[in-house]
């Protein structure tokens, strides 16, 4: 009996350190289970946070894809524009593009000139001298013709893309460089100087051409740069200014138009340009401002007079290679799409100028751009 009670007690007290022993064990495995559940949980945030992280990154992309050919041509065009700004302290040495939009003056309206705005004044940008009567030397080059195309080119065909006019200056010094702009298939706007050799043989030979002459007038300089033979210049009365300018047509006219060649000095004396734009208006001529300064006083006087003007945008051969003159091309195309209109500026002394445009003008015109004289888009 006393043995049964011993052995019963120690029964109980055997089954009491199991349950003791077998508690612990149960809480370890529910914490180990519960520690596996967290991981798990916070690989599968992990993961989808990297998803969206993934298709944010992924639609972000093709946002920036979607706008390049956009931010392309801002880019083409500020690198322009620095280019242009870089240039416009040079004073009548080399001629700097500078960004000036074309001005055309109703009649009617006679107190203020409309233009379009500009990035930035141009400066005095003079040209080429062409005080020498001797034919201007120029190095014997295999031109070697690279189209434009490659650079401008539209997304899609349309049916106006805007109005360019090409000018090309400094003609008179001889025929050989002026000989390949005759061949240009498209109408251009030939400048030629007065009191040079050639004068009256290439404006001349540009008449049979089909090309429009005008009178590429010298006019003074603020650097004092020698403009070239039978010049007008700042302090001239308005009868020696007039008797200069019928001398001058008379040598290589008929012409439709006058332009500046040089002249910062004198397209800044409102006097002067007051009888210069008095006798354009007498003799049924337009005046072409070649924007050789930003001060240039040309669009006030002539709205003031209601005489309508044109004004360049463009120098095309600053630099006298293809790349150069090709993303000067390139500016004017984007102005024209812009603005309309676009007027450029080259010289007969760039042989590489010509062959370049009469490979060229066939292009732009089935890309949608109208090919015009500087007297079309005056009338």
């Amino acid at each position: 009996m006393i043995f049964a009670d011993k052995f019963s007690i120690y029964m109980k007290k055997t089954v009491k350190r199991r349950k003791i022993v077998r508690k612990p064990a149960k809480r370890r495995k529910k914490t180990k289970f519960s520690d596996a559940l967290k991981a798990f949980i916070l690989v599968g945030v992990v993961v989808a946070v990297s998803a969206l992280l993934s298709c944010a990154a992924i639609m972000i992309h093709s946002a920036i894809n979607k706008d390049k050919d956009a931010l392309s041509e801002i880019v083409l065009e500020t690198r322009i524009n620095s280019e242009e700004e870089k240039k416009e302290k040079v004073t009548e040495v080399v001629q700097p593009p500078v960004t000036v939009n074309i001005e055309t003056i109703p009649a009617a309206e006679t107190t203020k000139v409309t233009a379009a705005p500009s990035r930035r004044p141009p400066r005095e940008e003079p040209v080429k001298p062409t005080s020498t009567l001797s034919p201007v030397p120029v190095q014997p080059q295999a031109p070697v013709i690279t189209t434009v195309s490659a650079v401008i080119t539209p997304k899609e065909p349309a049916e106006n893309m805007g109005t360019l006019v090409f000018v090309i200056d400094d003609a008179g010094n001889n025929l050989r460089e002026l000989e390949p702009f005759l061949n240009v298939s498209g109408p251009l706007t030939i400048a030629v100087l007065p009191g040079l050799p050639y004068s009256a043989q290439a404006a001349k030979r540009i008449r049979e051409a089909g090309k429009e002459v005008i009178l590429h007038q010298p006019m003074e300089a603020i650097g004092g740069q020698n403009p070239g033979p039978c010049a007008i210049y700042s302090g001239m009365g308005a009868s020696e200014i007039r008797s200069i300018l019928a001398r001058n047509i008379a040598e290589v006219g008929p012409v439709k138009g006058i332009n500046n060649h040089q002249g910062s000095k004198v397209t800044m004396d409102s006097e002067a340009m007051k009888t210069i734009l008095s006798f354009c208006k007498e003799n049924k001529l337009y005046f072409l401002d070649s924007r050789t300064t930003a001060e240039t006083v040309v669009p006030a006087v002539a709205a003031q007079m209601g005489i309508k003007i044109a004004e360049r945008n463009i120098f095309i051969d600053n630099e006298q290679n293809k790349d150069s003159m090709r993303r000067y091309i390139s500016g004017g195309l984007l102005r024209a799409q812009r603005n309309g209109l676009a007027v450029m500026i080259g010289h007969t002394w760039s042989p590489d100028l010509a062959p370049l445009l009469n490979e060229e003008f066939v292009l732009l015109a089935e890309q949608g751009y109208t090919l015009k004289t500087v007297f079309d888009i005056i009338n």
